[in-house]
């Protein structure tokens, strides 16, 4: 008989030992809401919307620490569950500049706190997440409203640094899922939290701007991050209401392999994020260049078929032309200056079917073993 089972709002569940109240809720298909959970990361239980009501406890325990032990009986969304979220998120709303038409204040109050996030946003419209919140979406499942909570000024200033990532302190909830994805995911370690007795903030080493630091812009912070206080600097953001087609493919700039999610605007990529965390070999993790690296697909400037010179003059060719053209020389060279007269260079991130057939043409066609590498290609 199986003895390790638990009841999660009356449905009986088996966990393995070891796993949190949250695994075997998440494995099972039972949604409990959480903003610090981040998967295949330490838990830090910063965010305390994950409370569940246990039978037979005083308190309301965090489901994403708390261990599955047999026999207990859990409530995900009990009244006093229910309760305690609506004050969690409440204060959340009122950390910062989020005007997501939650807060409730009168018409002057309103109307002078959306214009001074505004200009704090430098936009003239919502905030940049607006309708891709975590935090939003939470507050209108809970029909959390802010009332009677004072306005909190912006304590810090909205970075804007460097060419891929806005750091909008205004609307950190403190969260912690950027500091997990940099240390644990991407091993970085750049970013940490700070200023903790005075106003909390999440910086650098030094509290650098995060081109000055030791970041390296693999973007995997603002995958995670739930709330608008890391934004791409891109026109996604401003675009985030055009239908947007999903593509799943893989990344091209080396031999990884690595799963990415393209989203497509007008036959145009305007965001791309990692794939599924449990589908490998990334894992849902990106580098700067597979995340950041789209702008080349709808350059204007990209070729599009071969070119040829002709009279000291580059001119389009079609493709046939232009191999047979590379054919007639490499056979030249070689049969006049012999085969070790020519060298193939490829590159150390190309997927290994390209290098095996490169290292093939050059053996049995150019008839040299001149090949090699380059790491930087």
């Amino acid at each position: 008989m199986e003895t390790n089972i638990i009841t999660i709002n009356e449905n009986k569940l088996a966990f393995e030992p070891g796993e949190t109240i949250l695994e075997v809720a998440q494995r099972n298909k039972i949604d409990i809401p959480t903003l610090c959970h981040l998967k295949n990361t330490i838990p830090t239980n910063t965010c305390k919307i994950c409370v569940v009501e246990i039978k037979g406890e005083d308190g309301l325990v965090e489901s994403c620490v708390a261990k599955a032990e047999p026999g207990m009986v859990i409530l995900s969304e009990s009244p006093r569950v229910v309760r305690d979220r609506q004050k969690t998120i409440g204060r959340m709303l009122a950390s910062g500049n989020h005007n997501c038409a939650i807060r409730d204040f009168d018409t002057l109050d309103w109307t002078s706190f959306q214009l001074g996030v505004l200009k704090d946003d430098g936009k003239e419209d919502l905030c940049p997440v607006w309708g891709d919140c975590e935090l939003q979406d939470l507050a209108y499942r809970y029909q959390v409203k802010t009332r009677g909570m004072p306005l909190n000024a912006c304590s810090h200033e909205t970075e804007r640094a460097n060419p891929f990532i806005i750091r909008d302190f205004s609307r950190c909830i403190l969260c912690g899922r950027c500091i997990k994805a940099c240390r644990e995911i991407q091993v970085n370690d750049a970013i940490e939290f700070g200023h903790m007795e005075e106003i909390p903030k999440i910086i650098t080493k030094d509290d650098k701007h995060l081109k000055d630091s030791d970041c390296v812009f693999c973007g995997e912070c603002l995958q995670v991050c739930p709330v608008g206080a890391l934004i791409p600097d891109r026109a996604f953001r401003d675009d985030r209401f055009k239908p947007t087609q999903k593509v799943r493919t893989t990344c091209s700039f080396c031999g990884v392999g690595c799963q990415m999610d393209l989203f497509v605007q007008d036959n145009t990529i305007v965001k791309i994020d990692g794939a599924d965390p449990d589908l490998p070999p990334n894992n849902a993790s990106l580098c700067v260049k597979g995340r950041f690296g789209y702008d080349f697909v709808n350059a204007p400037d990209r070729l599009t078929q071969p070119l040829i010179k002709k009279d000291g003059k580059l001119v389009q060719a079609s493709w046939d032309e232009a191999l047979d053209l590379v054919a007639q020389k490499f056979t030249a060279i070689r049969d006049e200056a012999g085969p070790d007269a020519m060298g193939v260079l490829t590159s150390a991130r190309t997927t290994n079917e390209d290098n095996y057939i490169a290292q093939k043409f050059t053996r049995a066609v150019l008839k040299t073993n001149n090949i090699d590498h380059c790491a930087r290609l």
